[in-house]
């Protein structure tokens, strides 16, 4: 039951990194979008994995 719990925080983690992406693009601090866009890939990756 653990693992569910950690692999639904990872995704949750991922689509939060997913709107700092969106609000620093916004912002047009485009490599700091970049650094979350990888993080947020890595980390909704790593949930859907884990699932």
């Amino acid at each position: 039951m653990t693992d569910n719990w950690t692999a639904a925080i990872m995704v949750f983690v991922g689509l939060f990194l997913v709107g700092g992406v969106v609000s620093f693009f916004k912002q047009g601090l485009k490599l700091f979008a970049a650094v979350l866009g990888v993080g947020a890939a890595l980390a909704i990756t790593a949930g859907v994995l884990w699932w």
